[in-house]
């Protein structure tokens, strides 16, 4: 549970102070579409600071309540959703996804009541999908006519997203998921190979929709990232996602991928746009995923993604995991996670120098369900407590303790009282146990704080966030032993706050 680098707490504590300084020397970069050029990218200590994130999926899908992937696999005959789909709305052939777009008025859309909310839940900024894999832009679309001013809503909604992003005093950012669609919406363009409909041509492969399902030009319809895409598809994708970051101006940006396109490009037209975005936004964070099966991925050129997962240890630049509550596209079929997980596993990303942009599956009409509402509520109750803890931390030389770790589809935390994750801000450090200790008048003992720790000194002061009494502890040859209080101050995880004799 240790980073590769094991220094003193006040050295730990000078060098984040430095962080990453995008705010003030990335004014003076200019990149070219390069990896050279683009690895002098520095994380803006915002990010840095700013640890968790909301982020939401939201489209034509979101009528069928299927998940967002709906779009695709009503197209699938071997998949469940094909079987719903027909019927609940008819074939492919006489009802394709095009036909959704009307349906999707978003007649319950505040973006300020939302907004509230995630502040509430304790954001330091928010991140829209603006176009998933649909191929469905959210934004006044230069280059797109299939968009949400045009059709469905009929409101720029990723411009209302901006603004009330900003009266809320959050950071705005957005995802793309768009480079996948070349291939990904071909499913569109077939027919059923069995049955009473066998050869039947879906309604893309009947001419329907042009332009919001992909020209069949014998690309394949799997779902990863397109190989070789023609040169119009590559041109068109940068100039969608250009004019996303000129007229919107994110500070966030983040690709659900490497960067785009595989094949004869290498890389190029993702290289343009990220250049592109960090030429425009001097303090702009760009995330992208570790993964060559979709293009190109070169280290320092980006901040890295993790997708609901999350380094195994320290690493030495921030990173971000983003994960969801249930579905990333509202299926209330699909569970969710209980509040505690999600402290938990926000908690553990920290202590390794990461942030988490939490998912909330949203509904067609532009609101979330009581349970998903009551969760963020809930987390913000832990943050009002417990925040300082969270924001503008940085890493110790090792991010915590105990055996239990948590899976990527877990629905409640695994952590016990004898789970620790560390965080530090100045002098302090912060030890949270992530479970409320059962063991009466049994101290808590945390085998590194000790004397023979040269990285730390004595412990000075120990103090339970949100408790207002006394806390007994003591400094033993075998480590800090502190003994929780009868009540607990907060509902989660559970913070100490350590000082140090000088």
């Amino acid at each position: 549970m240790y980073s590769q680098k094991a220094l003193p707490l006040a050295s730990l504590m000078a060098l984040s102070t430095l962080g990453c300084n995008a705010a003030t020397d990335a004014n003076d970069v200019k990149y070219e579409a390069t990896i050279e050029s683009l690895q002098q990218y520095e994380c803006a200590d915002w990010f840095r600071d700013a640890k968790f994130g909301i982020y939401l999926h939201w489209g034509a899908y979101s009528v069928a309540e299927q998940g967002e992937w709906y779009a695709r696999r009503l197209y699938d005959e071997n998949r469940p959703e094909y079987k719903h789909h027909v019927e609940t709305y008819g074939h492919p052939s006489e009802f394709g996804y095009k036909d959704f777009i009307p349906m999707w008025t978003a007649e319950n859309f505040d973006p300020d009541a939302l907004l509230a909310l995630f502040k509430e839940a304790g954001a330091k900024y928010f991140t829209p999908c603006a176009v998933h894999h649909d191929n469905f832009d959210l934004w006044d679309s230069k280059y797109q006519e299939w968009n949400s001013v045009n059709m469905g809503p009929k409101k720029d909604l990723i411009g209302m997203w901006k603004e009330a992003t900003h009266r809320a005093g959050l950071r705005f950012g957005v995802t793309t998921h768009l480079s996948r669609s070349y291939s990904w919406l071909n499913t569109a363009n077939q027919s059923d190979t069995k049955g009473p409909k066998a050869g039947v041509p879906y309604d893309g492969a009947a001419g329907e929709g042009k332009g919001l399902y992909p020209t069949n030009d014998g690309q394949s319809t799997h779902p990863r990232a397109p190989f070789d895409p023609p040169k119009v598809w590559r041109d068109n994708w940068v100039k969608r996602v250009q004019q996303l970051v000129e007229d919107y101006e994110p500070d966030h940006l983040y690709f659900d991928c490497a960067v785009p396109f595989r094949g004869s490009d290498e890389g190029q037209a993702g290289m343009d746009v990220i250049s592109h975005f960090y030429n425009n936004r001097p303090e702009g964070v760009m995330c992208i995923k570790e993964r060559p099966w979709q293009g190109l991925y070169a280290d320092g050129i980006a901040t890295l993604d993790f997708e609901r997962g999350k380094a195994a240890s320290i690493l030495d630049k921030p990173w971000q995991t983003d994960d969801s509550i249930g579905s990333w596209g509202y299926n209330p079929s699909k569970p969710y996670m209980t509040p505690g997980l999600v402290v938990d596993k926000l908690i553990d990303i920290v202590s390794k120098n990461g942030n988490m942009l939490l998912n909330i599956p949203i509904k067609a009409d532009g609101t979330l369900d009581a349970e998903a509402t009551a969760l963020l509520q809930d987390v913000g109750k832990w943050f009002e407590v417990n925040g300082e803890a969270i924001y503008g931390t940085r890493p110790w030389y090792m991010y915590g303790e105990g055996k239990n770790e948590i899976g990527h589809h877990d629905l409640e935390s695994s952590m016990t009282a004898r789970d620790f994750r560390y965080t530090t801000k100045g002098e302090v450090l912060y030890a949270f146990v992530l479970d409320w200790p059962t063991a009466k008048k049994k101290p808590v003992e945390f085998p590194n704080l000790v004397k023979m720790n040269t990285r730390i000194t004595e412990v000075a002061s120990v103090e339970l966030l949100g408790h207002d009494g006394e806390l007994k502890w003591e400094n033993h040859d075998d480590g800090l032993h502190v003994t929780f209080p009868k009540k607990k101050p907060c509902d989660y995880a559970y913070a100490l706050k350590i000082t140090f004799k000088k």
